[in-house]
């Protein structure tokens, strides 16, 4: 299926929505710097309005880290550092692994991570830390 254009768009309001997926992302991809697993899937499922640059109204528990599927969606792999679609609007985007909600499955101390300067997916250690790109659903 190809992508839409435009592909994003910057609500101008602290989210992006991906007109692909139709899932709205937190403009400001390092509001959290970086967290254990744990403690991401706490940091995203907190995001309220008012936070991160946030300025729609959302309250705790409207948004929520990504599934590894979700977090793959944004990913172009024609592009490198960063790996996301041209002129995507997105902020602060870091080139390393941002965590997914998704446990990996033959490791459970792990979970899915995307590395999004080179659009590579792999799993760490949930004992470790990465960044968190909260998604919510769109409207």
């Amino acid at each position: 299926m190809p992508s839409p254009v435009p592909r994003f768009t910057d609500n101008g309001n602290g989210t992006v929505r991906d007109n692909l997926t139709g899932l709205i992302w937190l403009k400001q991809a390092n509001c959290f710097g970086f967290q254990m697993w744990q403690n991401a899937l706490h940091a995203a499922n907190a995001l309220a309005h008012g936070n991160c640059g946030l300025l729609d109204g959302s309250a705790a528990g409207d948004w929520r880290l990504p599934n590894i599927k979700e977090l793959q969606s944004l990913i172009d792999v024609g592009q490198v550092n960063p790996a996301l679609p041209p002129g995507h609007p997105f902020s602060n985007v870091l080139l390393t692994e941002y965590w997914s909600s998704s446990t990996f499955a033959a490791s459970p101390d792990s979970a899915w991570v995307v590395n999004v300067s080179v659009a590579l997916t792999g799993a760490n250690a949930k004992g470790l830390s990465g960044p968190v790109w909260p998604v919510r659903g769109g409207q």
